[in-house]
């Protein structure tokens, strides 16, 4: 069952708090800087000065008024940003003060914040084996806020994960080039064709999301782990070093694994862990693609 109305609010209003600090101080003028626009639209011709550039001139106004004229590009200022988010059985797992569905509704705070102080619009799929809810693109704390509210209301969801189907309805639905957040802990097969298909349509960033008890087990004896998306059960000796190796080994595999596949794909990534802050890692993206720009 999804968390009482009273509890939903009083999350949403923490990470509100924690969130709106945190893009007044640090973000919002970064992600200005990053994400400019979609590209140049016309905007007016006016008369040809000393240093313009031949290739602007107007012709046919030029023609018609019998002296130069050139044409005034503006850039396009509205970005849609879309929020992909995994609200699969396993981000419900958190080992100590948040779980992961909870790390993925700051992020998404984080970045819709910095996006409606940029006057863009912002949208939210939620995907589990199958897309739960689409909000439409639009402006506004409001509609910032609405995404944390929908992200932390489905943490219950007990289900698979299918990011491919989930990239392909994002296609689907959003025709225009958007910036496109993809926050999962991508405990799935089969998507990185879909993704690379996505990624020439729009502008994707993964987002990974983990739990530091998914990477390294405690010597706690025998324990009792269950799959949250299957349902099965296991029984874990955690006393053993052999135990404890193994687990750390795959996990270290996995993850190089889906660092592999980004660097392929020439995909930015931001790597978010429920054991620590995340918003120098936001940063450190930003400063990646001004430098990549030409703006750092």
């Amino acid at each position: 069952m999804p968390i009482d109305t009273q509890e939903l609010m009083k999350q949403v209003g923490k990470i509100r708090m924690i969130t709106t600090r945190l893009v007044d101080e640090h973000l919002s003028g970064e992600y200005h800087s990053v994400f400019k626009g979609q590209g140049i639209e016309f905007d007016e011709v006016r008369e040809y000065a000393a240093g313009d550039d031949v290739r602007s001139i107007d012709w046919n106004v030029t023609a018609r008024m019998g002296h130069p004229f050139v044409k005034r590009f503006a850039e396009e200022r509205e970005l849609t940003v879309m929020f992909v988010v995994d609200i699969s059985g396993s981000q419900c797992f958190g080992s100590d003060n948040r779980s992961k569905a909870e790390a993925a509704a700051e992020l998404t705070c984080l970045l819709a914040l910095s996006a409606i102080k940029n006057q863009d619009k912002v949208g939210l799929i939620l995907f589990s084996d199958r897309i739960e809810k689409c909000i439409p693109p639009r402006k506004g704390r409001t509609a910032a806020m609405r995404l944390v509210r929908e992200v932390l209301a489905a943490e219950e969801t007990r289900r698979g994960t299918d990011i491919a189907a989930a990239l392909r309805f994002l296609n689907n639905v959003q025709k225009r080039k958007a910036v496109v957040f993809l926050v999962s802990d991508f405990m799935d097969i089969d998507y990185t064709r879909e993704l690379r298909v996505t990624a020439r349509k729009h502008d994707v960033i993964c987002c990974p999301v983990s739990d530091p008890r998914e990477h390294e087990l405690p010597s706690v004896g025998l324990l009792e782990v269950q799959d949250p998306e299957s349902g099965d059960l296991m029984i874990l000796d955690t006393g053993s070093s052999s135990v404890r190796q193994s687990f750390a080994a795959a996990a270290q595999q996995e993850y190089e694994s889906l660092c592999e596949s980004f660097r392929k794909l020439k995909l930015d990534t931001i790597f978010l862990s429920t054991g620590r802050p995340f918003v120098d890692d936001i940063r450190r993206l930003f400063r990646q693609r001004q430098i990549r720009a030409g703006r750092g």
